[in-house]
């Protein structure tokens, strides 16, 4: 342990040395998509700090067939100097400790702490730190530290969906790059921008499919995943004023019964009210937004998959969009897709928005 003690002050003024550094001299970070490193004492991983992390980060998404956790957390201990060089390349990092945890990994986070810092921590005043690309390039991480455990896990369950949609933040430019990593196709973008005023990033794979004067399609298909984009769009209409949850599903329900029906002439595809469904009211690319997220059902109950569906209002020429985007995977996991069309939904843009400011 006196070993461990040693290395402890010495990491920790490596990294006041290194914050001083320009940041070309880093390198990228690791670790995956939607996962998060938790480094806290391997005796705390079922303790009420844990538990409180799982609430929040690891809280699972209810609007899928198959719930899937918000994050994937990674649990891990210090045992040893090297395992400190590990854990600080990680992409999304959390570091938990309380101020009196004589426990390895207590040791280190508090080592990270100035004085007045933890001083903070003492009155209650502060208890989270973020950091953005500390010790490589491309990171986000988060030190939580309290006076004691009990303290600390309640913060946590307080200012749970803040921590999130801090994270939320960095990870959007991860998924714009993993959604468009292999191309787009920039002439059918440029075609929805001419003939409807409105475009969004394509992705490489997506062909267009119904194409009228107030809706548009475009599908990937494979047989065992499927994935579509729909837009619809209303003229005249001077504000957001009025829409609400209901009004929104019952829109979507009379849309995708009218364009996008089964094989059998009887069946179409609806909203599955059984399950959970969620609109929160938000703003998206300054957009006030309404985001509406469930699950869809084949009307003869033969499949189903999820759904995202964004309605906003764009006051520069009175339009009322819906985008809508659906999958079907029954082998697959289908976090990962949603937040690609997530990724995606954060392209559109209008004509007045893509005009060069004067």
């Amino acid at each position: 342990m006196n070993v461990f003690r040693t290395g402890l002050v010495l990491v920790a003024a490596l990294v006041t040395l290194a914050s001083c550094e320009s940041v070309q001299f880093k390198r990228p970070s690791a670790g995956n998509l939607s996962e998060v490193l938790v480094v806290i004492d391997s005796l705390k991983y079922t303790g009420p700090v844990a538990q409180a992390l799982h609430a929040t980060f690891g809280a699972p998404i209810e609007t899928m067939p198959r719930p899937e956790p918000r994050y994937d957390l990674i649990f891990r201990t210090l045992h040893r100097n090297a395992d400190i060089e590990v854990v600080q390349k990680h992409r999304n990092l959390i570091l938990v400790s309380h101020l009196t945890d004589s426990s390895n990994v207590g040791l280190y986070v508090n080592a990270l702490l100035s004085e007045d810092l933890k001083a903070r921590v003492r009155s209650g005043e502060q208890m989270a730190f973020f950091l953005r690309d500390h010790w490589y390039t491309d990171q986000w991480v988060l030190i939580l530290m309290g006076p004691d455990e009990q303290t600390l896990a309640q913060r946590i369950r307080e200012n749970g969906e803040a921590f999130v949609a801090s994270l939320d933040a960095v990870e959007w430019p991860r998924w714009d790059y993993d959604v468009y990593r292999r191309g787009d196709q920039p002439a059918k973008s440029d075609s929805l921008m001419q003939a409807h005023g409105w475009t969004f990033r394509v992705q490489h794979d997506y062909y267009l499919g119904i194409d009228t004067l107030d809706f548009v399609t475009l599908r990937r298909y494979l047989e065992d995943n499927d994935r579509w984009i729909w837009v619809h769009w209303m003229e005249n209409v001077e504000t957001i004023e009025g829409i609400n949850a209901d009004w929104i599903n019952r829109m979507r329900d009379s849309l995708n019964q009218q364009y996008f029906r089964g094989t059998r002439e009887d069946a179409y595809i609806e909203t599955d009210y059984r399950r959970p469904h969620r609109t929160e009211f938000t703003e998206v690319n300054g957009r006030n937004t309404f985001i509406t997220k469930g699950i869809w059902v084949m009307s003869d109950r033969s499949m189903g998959g999820p759904f995202i569906n964004y309605t906003f209002h764009d006051p520069q020429t009175n339009r009322l969009y819906l985008m809508e985007f659906g999958q079907f995977s029954p082998k697959y996991k289908q976090r990962r897709f949603l937040y690609q069309f997530e990724a995606i939904a954060r392209t559109f843009r209008t004509a007045a928005q893509a005009e060069p400011a004067p």
